[in-house]
């Protein structure tokens, strides 16, 4: 009996090692073999280079991570003022990242600091950059207040420096972000070693910059070209492999490295809405459907907490002329706006997405919100755009004779573009021929309830051989018919500005005018609600709208499931 077991195990083992020398073993989980062709990943031969060790999205600088999920977008309580512009939905948001304060003074002065130093307003050419960047701290004036002593102080006095910006327009807000994109990017390509170190101070000008897009299309011609700043020693970076002839690859990151973090930007409407709710710990079914009226929990303004009980929860206007209360106990703590932090955060660790300051976000104002198109992420707001290519197929970046200024209609001038950029252009039917999810270049106007809610449809896009007076007769019929002030400058640069007089207008709803949410110092307790929306001019600004920042999470939904590696 023992003998026939021994030669049964003798004859598995034949077959085990039979298996395993023609092949037929489980294949490899080694994370540098690849799954799709047995090749090796990241070999010192070359070949492809990946990430294999990634775990997930580093959260950058000043961000806090806010899960996606569900929930109800709009008012449901009564509309007491009627703009109808708000009625409840149900949407659904990917995980994103979010600022937990405003964008504060200081944080601003250092982007002003930096554009002061790489392009310097003394310096005629670029003289517009600095002063298109400044914040409007004349939005404090008032004709029967006494309030220049925020105009003189509030963006640059240290006693102001936690305080949130104001006086910055939606386009300057856009250009915040742009800009903080860069340098967070540029921070973590000099700590992977794949840039120079301190090179963000000490190596830029206005010829020799660092764009993010341009390092991923182009990183040989970032910094101008300057390969001691672009390719350092290669000790210092992780992905460099060199082949038998001395040939390097990887010298620079991609995508695939994931050094490179998504950009900062300013929120959807909907995701700042989401987060402004904080839903995170909420598990009752009415609070879920929306019946959560601020970002904290309750139906009141003031706290139930035993050692703070009774003071504000936020920073807004108690009534006619009490922007905070009685000297001495003060219900808010402020008379305009306040530091950051000075109140109880949400849910999600957000500061302040109620009062202190109401905040910009992405998208173009419409009264309605078409769910019935889209759930998913929802905005309005895409203009599709791609790389300008040169006639040899290299993409063209910016330089400084190629900077393009733009006269606003407040007559402040801004600069379209900064060298170093990759220019811009739109997109055209090469990339929407035979496409069903878009079809254009400018997708702000789809489904906005203009050309489908009027009688005169059928001709509101066929100007071409009308008359003048036809044009103008045709525009004054859509819904949105705001009115079309026009504004150039002479050869000798003096600004002639043209005031659009009909009374036909009907509107002052048009292209460029952004959505802000959420109550400010200045506001009554009725705008705290999140789901509030009003809108303002894009290039406009005043001394209660600041904003904050988001970026877009890639990976896992939750930061909790987030697969681990072999």
């Amino acid at each position: 009996m023992d003998m026939k077991k021994v030669v049964a195990f003798k004859v598995l083992l034949v077959l085990a090692l039979t298996m395993a020398s023609t092949g037929c073993k489980k294949s490899s989980s080694s994370k540098n073999s690849s799954r799709a062709t047995g090749w090796q990943i990241n070999s010192r031969e070359g070949g492809f280079q990946y990430n294999t060790d990634f775990r997930e999205q580093e959260t950058s600088p000043g961000l806090v991570f806010i899960e996606g999920g569900t929930f109800t977008k709009g008012r449901v309580q009564d509309d007491v003022m009627h703009d109808w512009n708000n009625s409840p939905s149900q949407q659904h948001v990917q995980s994103f990242y979010m600022d937990e304060t405003e964008v504060t003074n200081a944080m601003y002065m250092e982007y002003l600091d930096w554009i002061k130093r790489v392009y310097p307003p003394a310096e005629e050419n670029f003289r517009a950059i600095y002063h298109g960047a400044l914040p409007d701290t004349l939005v404090w004036r008032n004709r029967l207040g006494f309030n220049e002593v925020m105009t003189d102080n509030y963006l640059r006095h240290p006693g102001y420096g936690e305080y949130p910006v104001v006086g910055v327009s939606w386009i300057q807000a856009v250009e915040f972000s742009n800009w903080r994109s860069d340098r967070v990017n540029e921070y973590n390509l000099e700590r992977a070693g794949y840039l120079k170190r301190d090179a963000k101070i000490l190596d830029v000008n206005a010829e020799s910059t660092f764009s993010t897009d341009t390092y991923i299309n182009a990183p040989s011609l970032t910094y101008g070209g300057n390969e001691e700043v672009i390719n350092p020693d290669a000790g210092r970076r992780r992905n460099v492999q060199t082949d038998a002839d001395g040939n390097e690859s990887g010298i620079y990151a991609t995508r695939e490295t994931g050094i490179i973090s998504p950009k900062y930007r300013l929120p959807t409407e909907t995701e700042w809405e989401y987060a402004a709710l904080g839903l995170s710990e909420i598990r009752d079914y009415n609070l879920y459907r929306g019946r959560k009226k601020y970002p904290w929990d309750g139906q009141y303004t003031r706290s139930d907490k035993r050692k703070i009980r009774g003071d504000q929860l936020a920073n807004f206007k108690q009534g006619k002329g009490d922007y905070g209360g009685i000297a001495g106990w003060s219900d808010d703590g402020a008379d305009i706006t306040n530091a950051v932090k000075s109140y109880e955060p949400n849910d999600f660790g957000l500061y302040d997405m109620a009062g202190n300051v109401a905040e910009w976000v992405a998208d173009v104002y419409r009264p309605i919100i078409d769910d019935e198109f889209n759930d998913f992420n929802y905005y309005r707001g895409n203009v599709y755009t791609k790389n300008a290519l040169n006639d040899d197929g290299t993409v063209k970046i910016i330089t400084s004779e190629d900077i393009i200024y733009d006269t606003l209609p407040t007559g402040k001038v801004i600069a379209r573009n900064l060298p170093g950029e990759i220019a811009q252009v739109p997109i055209d039917e090469n990339e929407t021929y035979l496409r069903t999810n878009f079809d254009r270049s400018d997708e702000i106007n789809f489904r906005d309830g203009d050309t489908r809610s009027s009688r005169y449809y059928d001709n509101f896009d066929d100007d071409e051989g009308l008359t003048a007076e036809g044009k103008k007769k045709n525009d004054t019929r859509k819904m949105y018919n705001s009115p079309q002030h026009r504004i150039t400058r002479d050869s000798l640069g003096n600004i002639i500005r043209e005031y659009d007089k009909r009374n036909t207008r009907t509107s002052l709803i048009n292209d460029h005018v952004r959505v802000y949410k959420g109550g400010s110092w200045k506001d009554r307790e009725y705008w705290l609600d999140p789901a509030q929306r009003r809108y303002f001019p894009q290039d406009m600004a005043t001394d209660y709208i600041g904003f904050r920042c988001a970026m877009s999470r890639v990976g896992a939904k939750s930061k909790s499931k987030t697969k681990t590696k072999n």
